[in-house]
């Protein structure tokens, strides 16, 4: 990785905060706790920014038609976000792999 795709990199990130904080209060909320669930949880291809992305693109198209974030996503996001990655490995997943 060079120097360029690390200020490209940086570039697209600051471009994602600034979407996310333009959603309403309440996605910004919600948003973050995906985030960081997502984060501890680890998908491997978290680092790809689809992941993030897709759910700022759903969340902004939500907020455009008045429907509140748990209308969207229902009352459990812990729940939610499990059913975005089911079918992606996690880094527990390559470490159990790795250990047996």
């Amino acid at each position: 990785m060079g120097i360029r795709d690390i200020i490209e990199g940086k570039k697209q990130w600051r471009a994602h905060v600034a979407r996310v904080k333009a959603l309403p209060p309440d996605y910004r909320i919600v948003y973050r706790e995906m985030q960081k669930y997502l984060f501890k949880v680890g998908p491997v291809d978290l680092h790809d920014g689809q992941l993030l992305t897709g759910i700022v693109d759903f969340f902004a198209e939500g907020a455009a038609s008045g429907k509140g974030v748990m209308a969207l996503i229902g009352p459990d996001v812990a729940a939610f976000c499990d059913g975005l990655i089911q079918d992606t490995p996690t880094y527990a997943d390559m470490y159990r792999r790795s250990i047996t």
